[in-house]
């Protein structure tokens, strides 16, 4: 393993993000972590996330912004819950003991803070911690990515944006890590609909860096929120080799992809990108944004009419441990998506239950604050939905379309319950809701004109109620 082209002490001093501690190969550890984040790549010269981990906690056990950077990553993976999970919830009580007990720098003590808070599920004051260290440290690229992710789990979109806007004049072309503000900047920019500009930010970023995924990422979503199918597709295949070994998020860019596949009716293909990439490599690596996807794929081909149900039951395996943790709301419904499919309807109730009774007493936990009036309704929209009561599904969904935001994830993800709105509208007995369904059509081609889906659920529309 060779860590030598990274920061140690005096490196990190000169940027003026000096880290308490006298270990060059733990800053440098941590530069590589660091580096590994921001690229969302297992670099395997380096041993990986885990090899580099590993390897810090040797360098210096009593680093803290070692213990910070390893407990915040798997933190905001939400694989798993500090409710649960003692050896996570003690891993983060050793980070502030450590922190307590040392001479650290203002800095490295709001770090301390926002990790803690963040596994308290309080993500508002987290995001607000590391926006604090932002102010006098704008080139603090772990405070900026963490908060990117805890303003994207809570749907905050706006605040996601001007993040990285605010710290852009701060970063200079010669600065590690420089062009990959680019697809940060650029996916806050399409989340907040400034489409044209996103696209822009994002091919400077790859100008710089073609192997930027997270830029891929960014240009991906212009495509699919602009229905434009076949450029996407184009864009996919032509840089696969380029994204690909960003394996963090490779899986992801599969999806986007089959998304296109899904826009055009090539079910097929969708499926072949399901089995050949997102479920092996979900499989695989447990991740939750491999995982979330998975659910999501089969549940839109559901939707669509294709029949998934035996994969439903291999999901299942991934998804099912999962059922107790909470750590957000986008997760569990797409946990319920998978059981629901798989038709375990005792999962699917424990689920429902179990959010229930957290939204009786949410604490600081901003999911669970918001799960009894978001959460809790959208779960039984689904449920609703698969015992075949639409009106009811309508019902339920139909006042939370402006609200649903909140239970974060992009606004791609999200399209998923927009989609089911519209089938349960259509599928309804109600006219109301037919009409409803309609209406719901021609507003989703004013802003995506020449989509497919919607051509295809128009048709379907008047299909159904001439």
């Amino acid at each position: 393993m060779t860590t030598s082209s990274f920061r140690d002490c005096q490196a990190w001093r000169a940027e003026g993000l000096p880290l308490s501690t006298s270990s060059n190969e733990a800053c440098k550890l941590y530069d590589a972590i660091l580096t590994q984040y921001v690229k969302w790549r297992n670099d395997e010269t380096l041993g990986g996330f885990e090899g580099c981990i590993s390897a810090l906690q040797a360098a210096d056990p009593n680093f803290v912004m070692g213990h910070v950077i390893s407990t915040g990553l798997e933190l905001v993976a939400t694989t798993s819950s500090t409710r649960l999970n003692e050896r996570l919830a003690s891993a983060v009580r050793r980070t502030v003991e450590l922190a307590n007990s040392q001479d650290i720098s203002p800095r490295e003590r709001l770090h301390v803070k926002a990790m803690e808070l963040f596994s308290h599920g309080n993500f508002p004051k987290a995001c607000n911690a590391w926006e604090d260290i932002l102010v006098d440290h704008p080139t603090d690229l772990l405070a900026l990515k963490f908060a990117h992710d805890a303003y994207f789990y809570m749907g905050a979109q706006t605040p996601m944006r001007d993040s990285v806007a605010r710290v852009l004049p701060h970063w200079k072309p010669h600065m590690p890590l420089f062009s990959y503000l680019k697809g940060l900047y650029s996916f806050g920019l399409l989340e907040t609909r400034f489409y044209d500009q996103a696209e822009k930010v994002a091919m400077e970023g790859l100008a710089l860096t073609p192997d930027d995924a997270w830029s891929v990422h960014s240009v991906a979503h212009v495509y699919e929120m602009k229905a434009e199918v076949d450029k996407g597709l184009k864009f996919m295949e032509g840089r696969e080799k380029d994204w690909q070994i960003s394996d963090v998020l490779a899986s992801h860019n599969y999806w986007h992809w089959a998304l296109y596949f899904m826009e055009k009716g090539q079910y097929e293909a969708a499926l072949q990108i399901y089995d050949s990439q997102v479920f092996r490599r979900c499989k695989a690596t447990g991740s939750m944004l491999d995982t979330v996807d998975a659910c999501s794929m089969l549940y839109r081909l559901e939707m669509e009419g294709v029949c998934v149900k035996d994969r439903w039951r291999e999901l299942l395996q991934v998804t099912q441990p999962h059922t107790d943790d909470h750590v957000t709301l986008f997760n569990d419904l797409h946990f319920l998506m998978v059981s629901l499919g798989a038709k375990e309807s005792g999962t699917s109730r424990r689920l429902l239950e179990g959010l229930q009774e957290l939204a009786k007493e949410p604490g600081d936990n901003q999911q669970h604050q918001i799960a009894q009036t978001i959460g809790v309704p959208m779960c039984q929209a689904m449920m609703e939905y698969d015992q075949g009561n639409y009106n009811r599904a309508v019902e339920l969904l139909y006042p939370l379309r402006y609200r649903m935001v909140d239970i974060g994830g992009s606004d791609a993800q999200r399209d998923l319950f927009n989609q089911l709105l519209i089938h349960a509208a259509m599928k309804s007995e109600n006219e109301h809701h037919q009409k409803l369904g309609r209406c719901l059509l021609v507003e989703r081609d004013a802003v995506r004109p020449g989509s497919p889906l919607t051509d295809r659920l128009m048709q379907r529309a008047l299909a159904l109620h001439d």
